[in-house]
């Protein structure tokens, strides 16, 4: 990858390119108004966004009208890595083996095969498993191997990070509401997602992974819950295929200000939640939902 550092106009240009990616699948149209009006600003601009950009996503704010913590971050990810996480989801190019291949060390072949074995999709899960053991045991990682990712993701992750527990400490001062949206709302997006998408009311993507054909077939679903902004679609991982699940299990991404995640919503096969959409890593949570509910 070069090295030169965006112009503005280039940087404007990606902004651009999701505002027309999020009005294509039907966004909220504020969203989209923010991230055309952030080009906008950015091509008018004296500043050099991207030296902006090195100092991090406050400066971005400070310095730049009409562009918050969302768009500040995206700019700061596409001038410090060249690749706009935000863009490749819009477009269905995303994929973990994609991800995985920006850390040093891991190449596309242990990217597929650490996406598949360990069935993760995120840099923060595969930080937990550089350390827990399991990337350990993949073929082809010795110790100097699994240290270098350690110390490459410990760097990539750090203003992450960062920025977590800022937040984490700032609730405690301020009482703000929870850094994820409950389960209760998570559970009704899906369910509006799986309703849309059988009715076929969606816009669909054409995701880059298992489909050759370039064919548009993943429905994707833009709305808004109590200030949070979520994107639905079907899991496109190879864990998914493997097991005939891409129609039940449903990925979700959520922002709201400062906050960014994702989950995954599935059908519960075991135990006494066997047949209820729950929220992977949040079976307790969703436990105490059902029984509310009962």
């Amino acid at each position: 990858m070069s090295t030169k550092e965006p112009d503005n106009e280039e940087i404007a240009g990606i902004l651009r390119r999701i505002a027309d990616l999020l009005d294509m699948q039907d966004a909220n149209r504020f969203r989209v108004q923010a991230y055309r009006k952030a080009a906008q600003n950015i091509e008018e601009s004296d500043e050099n966004v991207a030296e902006l950009a090195q100092k991090g996503a406050e400066t971005l704010q400070n310095k730049l009208s009409g562009v918050g913590e969302q768009l500040a971050r995206v700019i700061e990810e596409y001038v410090t890595t060249g690749r706009s996480g935000q863009l490749e989801r819009l477009q269905g190019q995303v994929s973990p083996e994609d991800l995985f291949q920006k850390v040093p060390g891991i190449g596309e072949e242990m990217a597929e095969r650490i996406a598949k074995e360990l069935d993760i999709d995120t840099l923060e899960e595969l930080e937990l498993a550089a350390h827990d053991g399991r990337l350990g045991k993949i073929e082809g990682f010795g110790e100097k191997r699994l240290q270098g990712v350690r110390d490459s993701l410990a760097g990539m992750l750090s203003r992450s990070t960062r920025r977590r527990k800022e937040r984490a400490s700032s609730k405690e001062e301020s009482s703000k509401g929870e850094d994820k949206p409950d389960v209760a709302l998570i559970l009704d997006v899906d369910e509006e997602y799986r309703r849309r998408a059988e009715a076929d009311e969606l816009k669909k993507i054409a995701p880059k992974r298992f489909n050759p054909e370039g064919k548009a077939w993943l429905p994707v679903l833009h709305t808004e819950r109590k200030e949070w902004s979520f994107t639905a679609l079907y899991s496109n991982t190879a864990r998914a295929h493997d097991l005939d699940k891409t129609r039940d299990w449903v990925v979700i991404y959520y922002e709201r200000d400062s906050e960014e995640d994702q989950c995954t919503v599935v059908t519960a096969s075991r135990g006494d939640l066997e047949g209820k959409r729950i929220i992977r890593g949040r079976e307790k949570e969703c436990r105490h939902y059902y029984d509310s509910k009962s």
